[in-house]
């Protein structure tokens, strides 16, 4: 166990912690525009296992994974679009629709990937870019300012994403439809289209997160690699209390706790391989029962809106 002290182990669980919350970012500051307007997406998993084959399979055809990414967030987009329509316009219930996108996505991810693919293949992925100066810094350089662009862009998300629910007139609407969507209707907001927006806007970092897996992180792709990532985020907004900095922590402490069950397998550690996997999700179950203690939801959140009620 004193194999996990040393500080190249400490290093590394910091480093890949940090890659590792690239996913979470993408598709929880998304899910946080999301639940903030009153839709509750449960069909984040489905959608980010599209956007990872589109991402991979267009990269991959290509020789282009600029085109991979903007495919990824293209589908994610369409993905958006379909659950705003099923909620929004004809008001179905957000939890069912939500699972249904996910298995949507989940099968037709797979079926696309046994007609396309066949087996896994591996691509060259997005390369880590080494930020001047600031990677040169004694051992911390290398760790945190040495990474691919999808990972800088994913931690610079939570400043913009708080930046644009607090500080803008759009984020103000954003929050007021979904504390209040009747009263945000009589002062004039379309509550509808906030609504079909916020859920566009978290489908297309949802399909993005998919993409970070397939060709920034893991560089491949194979049926369900989210493996629950996308029910995960929708957990990190809960716990991060549906800031985009609360949601930054909880993607980390997840990510590190990840990253530590990783290096235990690699340094052969006498600890069960189920017990280390059953780690993260663990402390994730134990995390959310704190946090919606001290949580206030959006108040309209999963509630339908129909004007003129009360």
């Amino acid at each position: 166990m004193g194999d996990l002290f040393t500080l190249p182990v400490l290093l590394g669980i910091l480093y890949s912690g940090i890659r590792l919350a690239t996913p979470y970012l993408y598709a929880a500051i998304g899910e946080t525009f999301v639940q903030n307007s009153g839709i509750f997406n449960l069909g984040v998993e489905g959608i980010m296992l599209m956007g990872a084959y589109v991402g991979f399979f267009v990269g991959m055809t290509t020789g282009s994974l600029w085109l991979g990414l903007l495919g990824a967030a293209l589908v994610g987009l369409l993905m958006g679009l379909l659950m705003a329509v099923v909620s929004v316009t004809f008001k179905a219930e957000q939890g069912i629709s939500g699972i249904g996108l996910h298995l949507f996505g989940m099968g037709l991810s797979s079926l696309l990937f046994k007609k396309t693919l066949g087996g896994v293949e591996s691509i060259s992925g997005f390369q880590p870019i080494k930020i001047p100066l600031l990677g040169d810094i004694p051992l911390l350089g290398d760790v945190l300012f040495n990474h691919n662009l999808l990972v800088y862009v994913a931690f610079l998300l939570v400043p913009i994403a708080a930046f644009v629910l607090y500080k803008t007139t759009f984020g103000l609407k954003v929050r007021s439809v979904g504390q209040n969507p009747q009263a945000a209707d009589s002062l004039g907001i379309n509550v509808a289209q906030i609504r079909y927006t916020t859920v566009c806007i978290g489908g297309t970092l949802a399909g993005i997160a998919g993409a970070s897996l397939s060709i920034a992180l893991i560089n491949l792709f194979q049926e369900n690699m989210t493996n629950g990532m996308g029910f995960i985020a929708v957990a990190l907004v809960y716990f991060g209390s549906w800031r985009p900095g609360g949601v930054l922590v909880g993607a980390l402490i997840f990510s590190f706790v990840n990253a530590l069950q990783l290096w235990i397998q690699v340094k052969g550690i006498n600890l069960p391989s189920d017990l280390a996997v059953m780690m993260p999700y663990v402390l994730t179950i134990l995390a959310l029962a704190f946090a919606v203690r001290r949580a206030r939801q959006p108040a309209a959140l999963s509630k339908p809106f129909e004007r003129g009620e009360n």
